[in-house]
């Protein structure tokens, strides 16, 4: 089946929708980001930062209660919701009748970066994914690898998009990673079947596979954006554009794409090893804005 490279022509030839100028924030999206732990606090600041940047107009961030306020004071421009957390230090699965009351109420939700107590994950993530039917969903980190298939209905009719790692793919699909990394486009179709869902093969080249058999490739990535967090600024930059209506295979080809601009752009100013992630999504807006408005092939 035919292989699409994401390249610039072809951003350029599926943009991204616009709201209405007339409307408030709420036109722009709603994103509910489900992140962190006691150990890895950041990571819902930066998928957060990457939602935002990406367009959302409205940003939830649901984390564990010890850093709930400090995160608050960090982002201002999200509302945060404290979580109870598990003697792991991970959010626990508790807090799921309230996540999925404002995840009922949400165009996009991303659960993942940072989480660090496996079981408590796997539970969470499958009582949103039973719950929740109105929302895309974004799977990533902790809440791909411990996913269990039998926990995806089969009735399920919101998008699912999931945003693996060659590890994390080996685990959810019990094989070893030196497999998925012969062969990352066969593991990426073969998630993609199996559970059924939009996924972002993460690598040196991305894939984005959807259930249908719909390939494409970005060759963008570079070094650079192997570095702590950038997987949770990527997730955030995609849940941003799920929640501004964006179809899933092509959210997440905008998303991957933009990221891996990023990383190239940011190597002028930094060298090839020395941004940061934290950095990414404030080069966001300038890419898909130059992206937008670019009529040609570039």
């Amino acid at each position: 089946m035919k292989l699409t490279e994401i390249n610039r022509e072809f951003l350029v030839a599926h943009r991204l929708p616009k709201p209405e100028r007339s409307g408030d924030k709420r036109a722009r999206g709603r994103v509910l980001v489900i992140a962190g732990s006691l150990e890895i606090p950041g990571a819902a600041l930066l998928a957060g930062l990457g939602s935002l940047r990406a367009g959302a107009g409205i940003l939830q961030i649901a984390t564990c209660h010890s850093h709930a306020g400090h995160l608050g004071v960090a982002m201002p421009e999200a509302m945060i919701v404290r979580c109870d957390e598990t003697q792991a230090g991970g959010i626990d699965p508790g807090s799921a009748e309230r996540l999925i009351e404002l995840g009922a109420d949400s165009d996009a939700v991303l659960i993942g970066p940072g989480m660090t107590d496996p079981d408590a994950v796997a539970e969470l993530t499958g009582s949103l994914l039973s719950n929740l039917d109105r929302p895309a969903l974004v799977l990533d980190a902790l809440a791909f690898s411990t996913l269990r298939v039998d926990a995806v209905p089969r009735d399920r009719t919101s998008t699912l998009v999931v945003t693996p790692h060659s590890g994390e793919m080996a685990k959810f699909l019990g094989c070893r990673r030196e497999d998925v990394d012969f062969d990352p486009l066969d593991a990426a179709r073969k998630a993609a079947v199996v559970l059924p869902a939009v996924v972002a093969m993460k690598g040196a080249e991305t894939y984005v596979v959807s259930d249908d058999g719909e390939a494409l490739l970005s060759r963008n990535g570079s070094i650079g954006l192997a570095t702590s967090g950038s997987g949770d600024t990527l997730a955030g930059i995609l849940v941003g554009l799920l929640a501004r209506g964006t179809q899933p295979v092509l959210a997440t080809a905008w998303a991957v794409y933009m990221h891996g601009q990023a990383g190239r752009d940011l190597v002028k100013n930094h060298g090839e090893f020395g941004f940061l992630a934290r950095e990414i999504p404030d080069e966001i807006p300038r890419i898909m804005m130059d992206l937008q408005i670019d009529g040609s092939a570039g």
